[in-house]
């Protein structure tokens, strides 16, 4: 059970499913006097970041 865990939480690292959990955490840790995102926010301004640079070759 606990290699389950393991690969399942390590799964969820590399595709990005953890992102908000790593999110809260680290806005505990550093920045607790700032309001936290809610979900739908972190994930609208995560994808805003994502797509608002063109990745091309050339």
């Amino acid at each position: 059970m606990k290699l389950v865990r393991a690969f399942w939480s390590w799964l969820r690292a590399v595709s990005g499913d953890d992102a908000y959990e790593r999110y809260l955490a680290h806005h505990a840790a550093v920045h607790p006097d700032r309001p936290v995102l809610d979900r739908r926010t972190f994930f609208k301004q995560r994808q805003a970041a994502d797509w608002s640079q063109v990745r091309r070759c050339c």
